[in-house]
């Protein structure tokens, strides 16, 4: 039997690679979760010291610390923005299958006016409507409390722990090399990107980057014949 063509994604992730994004997000969530239980007491009927979603925020900043949903304003921003537009859809439409679609429309919505799009927020404004009776007592402030405190600690350990193990956080993207031949521009990219007509997760520049990169690579090997 022989085994399925799958695509490979996340091409060039080395096994330290992924040791150190487990270990950013035991950190990560571990820290996050302990010191907003702190800060919120140990009642068991309070709020949730973590929101679910978050985990998949951690890994986004810890496996993809280049891709522009995992930088720190989309994660922040788009966890907080989320989290208001569940509240908001809570608190306003009765029926709650109807609210929980609303959530994740507004949020999308809001995420994308505000630059600051980040795939878990959709499951923190989810969160906000059918969460528990004490996200919905808590109102605004669950988007402060925990959301956006579970959030910024997060997103500052991934800065710490990025750059420690020298993956740049926010991302920069390396310098792209100039090769022999017709010179491929950002300009170039984004009319590639108008004819794909699909979300690529990752930045003009860092794609720039890479064809120029290959292109290097490739007038060596031709050298070599």
């Amino acid at each position: 039997m022989t085994r399925p063509n799958l695509p490979q994604q996340f091409a060039g992730i080395s096994a330290f690679g992924w040791l150190r994004a487990a270990f950013g997000a035991l950190l990560g969530i571990g820290i996050a979760s302990f010191v907003c239980r702190l800060w919120l007491g140990a009642d068991p009927s309070s709020l949730p010291y973590i929101v679910a979603p978050v985990g998949a925020s951690a890994v986004l900043v810890f496996a993809l610390p280049a891709s522009p949903l995992a930088q720190p304003w989309p994660v922040l921003g788009g966890n907080t923005v989320s989290a208001l537009m569940g509240v908001l859809a809570y608190k306003f439409i009765p029926e709650p299958s109807v609210a929980a679609g609303c959530a994740v429309a507004g949020a999308i919505a809001a995420m994308s006016l505000a630059r600051c799009l980040h795939p878990p927020g959709g499951a923190v404004a989810l969160t906000g409507v059918i969460g528990s009776a004490s996200i919905h007592a808590a109102g605004w402030s669950f988007a402060l409390v925990p959301v956006a405190l579970n959030t910024a600690i997060l997103v500052g350990l991934a800065w710490i722990i990025n750059n420690a193990t020298r993956h740049s956080y926010p991302h920069r993207a390396m310098a792209a090399q100039v090769v022999a031949g017709p010179e491929i521009t950002l300009d170039d990219i984004d009319a590639a990107l108008d004819a794909y007509d699909e979300m690529i997760d990752v930045s003009h520049e860092d794609l720039l980057a890479l064809f120029r990169a290959a292109e290097g690579h490739a007038e060596q090997r031709s050298a070599k014949r």
